[in-house]
């Protein structure tokens, strides 16, 4: 069961609540989100009932929540989130996205990268985040170095900056340069370390997903974060891994009806940028709310450049 507390919850209010839990026999779980507190009962429920907290000071509301994720769940919260990062909004209010290239790493690669990403008139850029790292000749994770080139060059093109993290001991260097966002690539979805740590601060996450993890193991690697008290997660669909290019929309389509959560897809992670577009407008039709769009080092998009390749997608976009 969890108890939603209202965003005028007092301390008091919240600590009356964890009473009425342990009373029961129970643990209560505390997660305090930017916006609202949530409270899990964690143990043997049975006899427990959402009227006995409903008329508690403070609580929006009490539920029994069937699946192993219950802060993300629409059963938690019926509304979608918005997520913001910079002057970027993720959410059922409009369509969103961020550019970036995965391969680009010094300030010579990443400046072409956000010169397209602002003439196109986004908001957003991203830096690392390739799915995959097991060739330590094509892809090598953000370091320190890159960190700060992002940060330099996001900066002098007027940019928020997301920015790959795989190693929990360069999360102080992300928060010292105050990144906007932190990003995740599929292959940290089940470093359990480092979700926990991320779940202790208050910085956006973009949490990436391949046809690797399952949609409710992805809902469980967000629900890791939200239990430690960061609400702030947008999901990110990179597609399917291996020879065969595509992505489940059908999929897309189940997480908008299972999670409050921004979910958002990689067109060009998941069919290359000759399939990108096709996958876009499916992924946007289905429910996404936005897009993480990968360019090449020049800031393209296929034989274009990412303000015209954008232009394609208005007859869906929101």
């Amino acid at each position: 069961m969890i108890i939603v507390m209202s965003g005028k919850a007092a301390e008091a209010d919240i600590q009356a609540v964890a009473e009425r839990i342990a009373a029961a026999g129970l643990s209560a779980h505390v997660s305090r989100g930017l916006e609202r507190t949530v409270i899990g009962a964690v143990g043997e429920e049975r006899g427990l009932e959402p009227a006995m907290f409903e008329d508690l000071a403070g609580v929006e509301r009490a539920l029994r929540v069937v699946s192993e994720y219950r802060i993300v769940s629409r059963e938690a919260q019926p509304e979608g989130s918005a997520i913001r990062i910079g002057h970027c909004e993720f959410g059922d209010a409009g369509f969103a996205w961020l550019g970036g290239c995965a391969s680009a790493r010094g300030l010579d690669e990443l400046a072409p990268v956000a010169r397209s990403v602002s003439e196109a008139g986004g908001g957003l850029m991203f830096g690392g985040g390739a799915r995959r790292h097991g060739n330590p000749y094509q892809h090598q994770t953000f370091g320190v170095a890159e960190l700060e080139a992002l940060r330099e060059v996001s900066s002098s093109f007027g940019l928020a900056a997301a920015a790959e993290l795989s190693d929990v001991r360069l999360l102080d260097m992300h928060l010292e340069l105050q990144l906007d966002a932190l990003l995740i690539a599929p292959d940290s979805l089940r470093n359990i370390e480092l979700l926990r740590e991320i779940g202790r601060i208050n910085k956006p996450v973009i949490l990436q997903r391949d046809n690797r993890t399952s949609p409710a193991g992805w809902l469980l690697a967000a629900e890791r974060i939200a239990a430690g008290g960061n609400h702030q997660i947008v999901l990110c669909d990179c597609g399917r891994e291996g020879d065969g290019p595509g992505m489940d929309v059908g999929e897309i389509a189940w997480l908008r009806q299972e999670t409050h959560l921004p979910v958002i897809a990689a067109p060009v992670a998941a069919g290359g940028q000759a399939l990108a577009q096709v996958l876009a407008r499916a992924a946007l039709a289905a429910g996404a709310s936005g897009l993480l769009l990968e360019t090449d080092r020049d800031g393209r998009m296929a034989a274009g450049g990412l303000a015209d390749w954008l232009s394609g997608l208005q007859p869906v976009g929101r």
